[in-house]
């Protein structure tokens, strides 16, 4: 059962879920027409903390981290190279904290599907 109006909002089968929403286009794409869609579970004040479902086509494209954000991949194939040199590749189970300011590239080989939480 899935309740986002919840206390304690919650997606049962998250892995699978698809009630999403159209989220668009990646923005600064370099190559590919990345999509995005996902579910917001929870969005506090300021937008903070922020937390959900977010599934993104492959493609490539800049990101700059406004926020601190911790991601745990579900599911997809992608790598992410920061400005300063470092390689995150990304598989089923890999979790990820980007601290606020990270910038670099991302690319979606195999649609990725994440939570996700940015404070």
């Amino acid at each position: 059962m899935t309740n986002l109006s919840s206390s304690a909002p919650h997606i049962h089968g998250a892995a699978t879920f698809d009630d999403l929403a159209d989220w668009g286009a990646q923005p600064d794409a370099l190559a590919g027409a990345s999509q995005s869609t996902g579910r917001l579970l929870f969005k506090g004040p300021n937008n903070s903390p922020e937390t959900g479902i977010w599934v993104c086509t492959p493609g490539t494209w800049r990101l700059s981290v406004p926020r601190d954000e911790f991601c745990y991949f579900i599911s997809g194939r992608a790598q992410y190279r920061s400005d300063d040199g470092e390689v995150i590749d990304i598989t089923p189970g890999t979790a990820v904290v980007f601290k606020a300011g990270w910038t670099g590239v991302a690319e979606i080989f195999e649609t990725t599907r994440n939570s996700y939480m940015l404070t």
